[in-house]
């Protein structure tokens, strides 16, 4: 069986001693980790279907978007401490089967309200493949060796958004709205039969933690207060904003500003993301000479710069683009090299973050990547709201988003480094 080609041992906090792990087990984390991108973009172009077919009115198949941010948000806080008790393999299998079933309740559904629902369900349940995997890496690796597999998981993380969106409009071509969720559904029982028969348990039972209520409240609080988390933790949560900020923006800047249609806007994402890949890329190579703390500031320094060159072209075009002046056509590649510039460290930011994040967590690692990605959530949710309430006609009020997120990452970094000297000292 593969489960036992691992091999862990473990030190005396619960963590893996240095093993040689096999490119296999990366690789499968990575697929897990892609149910919930799968889920969340293959069904966005058929948002129009979904509402015509439920009868309901323009723009109300948004609120089931809303409905799966929301299950992801309470999933994550969840699962990790269950996966703390009751160890990896065992809530990641039951919660994938969850999903499969929840994915067939959203192909059978006959209304919105049905539709939500089971959305807010199979957002519970693939919440797991956010957490776990995050944990699973932690149990096994730590410090940089933990940022080099981390950076390597983001080449399927960054490919499935980019594939996603364009898989599900040519589905759309062959089968109906319904069919998609069907094709979630089978690809979360893939998934749960690669959990089943591949993924080792890597928290031995002797570091299982309990779960009761206050237990759990008082061991987030503790993560928390532990600055190695603190100070890093902000840093990867704060990730979310970014992301958020940017998939909030960009759409309306290049399509309704720079009147690009949406195949060519699509393009251009897939740009972006390719070069975030890249730098994801680049990160774990350059991890074999410096540590991840060096190289997370060195990111961020970059995307504060490269923010600010942002933020002065933005205003520098507010005017033309603003008033649709003749000259805005002018603007798209300044503001969309720059804007790349700015976005393509985040590739680097966060497994870095992540990894010094959860280094003195071994014996919480799953409630730890829960508070981390349910961060996410709430800074992207937080993003959102403000994009709501901002005009939205010139590139200002991203410009603006990117570099205040990215100054805060910035001096929580400095304040992290300052603090991990002192205590090597």
């Amino acid at each position: 069986m593969v489960l036992t080609r691992l091999n862990l041992e473990k030190a005396e906090d619960g963590s893996a001693l240095n093993t040689s792990l096999p490119l296999w087990f990366p690789v499968l984390l990575g697929s897990l980790t892609a149910v919930a991108p799968v889920s969340t973009d293959i069904y966005l172009p058929a948002l129009p279907a979904i509402e015509h077919q439920l009868h309901t009115s323009p723009g109300a198949g948004s609120l089931t978007m809303t409905a799966w941010v929301a299950g992801l948000a309470i999933g994550q806080i969840v699962i990790g401490p269950i996966s703390d008790r009751f160890g990896r393999r065992l809530p990641l299998l039951a919660c994938t089967l969850g999903y499969v079933l929840a994915a067939i309740g959203c192909a059978l559904s006959n209304t919105l309200e049905q539709l939500c629902l089971y959305r807010v369900l199979a957002a519970l349940m693939g919440a797991a493949s956010m957490v776990v995997p995050n944990a699973c890496i932690r149990d096994v690796a730590s410090g940089d060796g933990m940022s080099r597999i981390m950076s390597r998981l983001i080449i399927i993380q960054g490919i499935v958004p980019i594939m996603a969106p364009a898989l599900g409009g040519f589905l759309l071509q062959y089968m109906s709205w319904r069919g998609i969720f069907w094709g979630t559904a089978i690809y979360g029982g893939f998934s749960a039969v690669a959990v089943l028969l591949f993924l080792p348990d890597t928290l031995v039972p002797q570091y299982r933690r309990e779960i009761k209520a206050h237990i759990v409240f008082h061991r987030y609080i503790s993560i928390l207060r532990d600055p190695s988390f603190f100070y890093t933790g902000i840093i990867w949560m704060l990730q979310g904003l970014i992301v958020f900020t940017y998939l909030t923006a960009a759409p309306f800047l290049f399509e309704e500003v720079f009147n690009l249609t949406p195949f060519h806007y699509g393009m251009l994402f897939g740009a972006f993301a390719i070069c975030m890949i890249g730098t994801s890329q680049i990160n774990a190579f350059l991890l074999r000479f410096y540590n991840s703390r060096t190289l997370l500031k060195t990111a961020l320094v970059l995307a504060v710069s490269f923010g600010s060159l942002f933020l002065l072209v933005a205003l520098w075009s507010a005017h033309d683009l603003d008033h649709a002046g003749h000259l805005k056509q002018l603007y798209f590649w300044p503001l969309t090299i720059i804007m790349l510039l700015t976005l393509s460290p985040g590739g680097a930011v966060g497994p870095n973050a992540a990894a010094i994040a959860l280094s003195n967590q071994a014996q919480n690692a799953g409630s730890a990547a829960a508070l981390g990605g349910t961060g996410q959530y709430v800074f992207g949710m937080l993003a959102t709201f403000a994009f709501a309430r901002l005009p939205l006609g010139t590139a200002v009020p991203m410009a603006g988003m990117l570099i205040f997120a990215n100054s805060i990452m910035l001096i929580f970094a400095l304040i992290s480094s300052v603090k991990a000297r002192h205590v090597q000292e």
